[in-house]
């Protein structure tokens, strides 16, 4: 039978030795895509993958005057694509850094948290990995490079399909590479987690894909009741991310008021056509168009083909981007280097988008 101290020495060794590995390796365009969901989250869900999607510079668009970049650069250029900070990215930063402060010194009870919440391809795993990357980044430059060589101020966690307790403890465990086995009964594995999250240094959990768990299950409430007790001992703050969160029966029963007593919601919802005075999806097509490097691209003809794409992707951040980028990679290919509305017509989007866009059939004239 394992020692609990001999558990939670050797996991402190795992997460630090994990801490100094250099992350200079680049990211792989699934790890960081577009959108939501398990493609996009990939390596991040281990300490080196998510050090690596942090420290990674960011592409971006070329600048006036820079020299022509060559086919095969364009081509992994626009296959990773810009991220563009949308107003949920920035609420979502302002809340967490709000509630690390209010947090810090809270001792006794859970600290504050937050819940990212809207449909699926809305960008709410985006906005959660964004987020992640700044609260990393803004602890370096505090610390120092070497400092802060055995910190682990970020940790991303994917709540497993169908989990217990005790497996999503091990995808604690699995992101710090703290040694757990089947064999060790739940409570050593929480407490290594703990522990080793401590003294690590951890200050942002970000669990996603939190609409998984079902507290009405007997194995959905005990996999709630281990994040509240985690909330209680790891000294960070928790940001939850999940489909339509608030439909769903986390918000139910004795459970689900405490976490709505607890956690601030975050709508990363479907961008409108028209909110007011403003065309919020027509500026996001607009900052996708300006990221193009195209060289036969008509500047804004995406822009009047926005209510178009909207039609073709309800609004979903993550289908637009998909669509550009696809869209974008064929026109290189192609060679003609511009985005038409053939071009885009050409492009199977995912099957949810699919399944909202009917084109109009023009109907014959003095048909009924």
């Amino acid at each position: 039978m394992n020692n609990p101290r001999d558990t939670r020495e050797a996991s402190i060794s795992g997460a630090t030795s994990a801490a100094h590995r250099p992350a200079d390796s680049a990211v792989s365009t699934e790890d960081v895509a577009d959108g939501d969901g398990q493609a996009q989250a990939g390596a991040v869900t281990v300490w080196d993958g998510f050090a690596r999607f942090a420290t990674t510079p960011v592409v971006t668009p070329p600048g006036p005057g820079a020299p022509a970049r060559s086919l095969a650069e364009r081509l992994a250029y626009h296959s990773q694509f810009v991220t563009v900070r949308t107003p949920a990215i920035d609420m979502l930063a302002t809340q967490v850094r709000a509630l690390m402060l209010l947090g810090r010194h809270q001792q006794v009870t859970a600290r504050p948290s937050l819940i990212v919440t809207g449909p699926a391809g809305a960008g709410k795993t985006t906005a959660l990995l964004q987020v992640g990357r700044a609260c990393h980044l803004a602890r370096r430059r505090r610390q120092g490079e070497s400092a802060a060589g055995g910190q682990v101020p970020v940790a991303y966690v994917l709540v497993p399909p169908a989990a217990s307790a005790k497996t999503l403890a091990l995808e604690f465990a699995r992101y710090l590479g703290i040694p757990a086995t089947a064999r060790m009964s739940q409570a050593q594995v929480v407490n290594s987690v703990c522990h080793t999250y401590t003294q690590v240094g951890v200050r942002l959990v970000m669990i996603d894909e939190i609409h998984r768990l079902n507290p009405r299950t007997t194995t959905g409430a005990q996999s709630a009741d281990l994040l509240k007790d985690l909330t209680e001992r790891i000294g960070a703050t928790f940001v939850y991310a999940g489909i339509d969160v608030t439909s769903t029966p986390l918000f139910t029963g004795v459970r689900g008021e405490q976490l709505a007593a607890r956690a601030s919601l975050v709508d990363c919802d479907s961008f409108p056509a028209r909110e007011g005075e403003h065309e919020p999806f027509k500026d996001l097509v607009r900052a996708l168009e300006n990221a193009l490097d195209l060289r036969h691209h008509r500047s804004g003809s995406l822009v009047r083909l926005a209510p178009y794409l909207h039609a073709r992707t309800a609004g979903r951040i993550g289908s637009l981007a998909r669509l550009v980028k696809q869209a974008a990679l064929a026109a290189l290919l192609d060679g003609t280097e511009r985005i038409t509305r053939v071009t885009l017509e050409a492009v199977r989007l995912d099957h949810l988008a699919e399944q909202h866009y009917r084109p109009r059939v023009p109907t014959r004239s003095g048909s009924r």
